[in-house]
């Protein structure tokens, strides 16, 4: 890139991209609509948590898989 394209493309740069200050806040907090458009949705929280039955199966394969392979112990060890 020669010296015009490059003085060429900061000032594209600086007319398109605003300065931004130390301490840039948004304008709003943007919580609040988060939190309506999760409401619009009908999107349900409770859906995304597992029953307490899965926790437990999921406890008795590992312990099956230990019993079964147990020199899988230190990669389940290095896994965690």
């Amino acid at each position: 890139m020669n010296s015009d394209e490059d003085k060429r493309m900061r000032q594209l740069l600086k007319e398109a991209v605003p300065p931004v200050g130390m301490n840039a806040l948004p304008e709003r907090d943007l919580w609040p609509n988060v939190l309506l458009r999760l409401d619009e949705r009908g999107a349900r929280t409770d859906l995304l948590r597992l029953p307490a039955w899965f926790d437990a199966a999921l406890a008795a394969g590992l312990a099956a898989l230990v019993v079964v392979f147990p020199a899988s112990i230190p990669l389940l060890i290095y896994c965690l």
